[in-house]
């Protein structure tokens, strides 16, 4: 015969969660500094395609495009060497950064901090920014060290900045665009 009483194992409650380490053991060692080299060139290095838009004939874009109705004036900008450069440059700095990242997440391991922003983040700048990831570890790395909320404010600064740069480069070349088409007769 079978035995009455059933087996309570498969019917048990499990466990509730329980976090493996809590908020206040994730303390980096005092005196950590949390300002790695790399996460500076991680801020900076996105400059670098900008410079490319300075090696762009625009005037002659504009002429090309003005002269010819087809409209297919328009890609010899694509295959212009500013064009080109700022594309190279913009991706040569994309691979640093994540090259970067990885190298500095690696150090803050180093330093003792306990569980960094992970590095993986910086593939957001694909889809969105490389601000996700410098303003996300800087909030980790201040919470782990106490320090670190500098590299956050440089990336709101200099996205600000390049906010207005790029307002002002485009009223400059809309408005020469106008000039240019009032002195082109229509007829």
């Amino acid at each position: 015969m079978t035995d009455p009483t059933p087996d309570p194992a498969p019917y048990q409650q499990p466990e509730p969660y329980t976090p493996q380490t809590s908020a206040s053991e994730l303390k980096a060692p005092p005196g950590t500094d949390p300002n790695t080299p790399w996460i500076w060139l991680i801020v900076f290095v996105p400059l670098l395609p900008s410079l490319g838009l300075f090696f762009i004939d625009w005037s002659g874009f504009v002429d090309s495009l003005l002269a010819d109705p087809t409209g297919l004036g328009a890609y010899s900008f694509i295959f212009s060497p500013g064009y080109l450069a700022l594309t190279a440059l913009g991706w040569i700095s994309t691979g640093l950064i994540i090259w970067f990242a990885y190298l500095d997440w690696r150090e803050l391991q180093r330093r003792g901090v306990p569980q960094p922003f992970h590095w993986a983040w910086i593939f957001l700048t694909f889809v969105i920014s490389y601000a996700v990831y410098t303003i996300g570890r800087s909030v980790v790395a201040h919470r782990r060290t106490g320090t670190g909320l500098s590299v956050m404010w440089a990336t709101i600064g200099l996205l600000v900045g390049g906010f207005i740069v790029a307002m002002v480069f485009a009223i400059v070349l809309v408005q020469q665009v106008v000039d240019m088409l009032s002195a082109v007769p229509f007829s």
